[in-house]
């Protein structure tokens, strides 16, 4: 995957848990740690925004559309 060089201003004590954890070689470099904790909180950001929405939903409306034709449809189910 392609990467882009980026400056990062950091104030100096998060810098120096930073650079902790790489020398204790929880991370290969700076850039290797902040590349998954951008990551990471992309993910939150995208998962927290997924839970906005579906907290939006009508669960009865979502069921009765789920349910929707169903009661035809489960005689031809197969058994398991």
């Amino acid at each position: 995957m392609a990467r882009s060089k980026v400056a990062v201003t950091l104030e100096a004590e998060t810098l120096n848990k930073l650079d902790r954890l790489v020398r204790k070689k929880r991370f290969r470099s700076r850039s290797q740690a902040i590349q998954e904790a951008v990551e990471e909180k992309l993910d939150r950001v995208e998962q927290s925004s997924l839970a906005r929405e579906c907290a939006k939903l009508d669960p009865n409306f979502e069921k009765s559309l789920a349910e929707e034709g169903m009661s035809e449809d489960v005689g031809s189910w197969p058994e398991y």
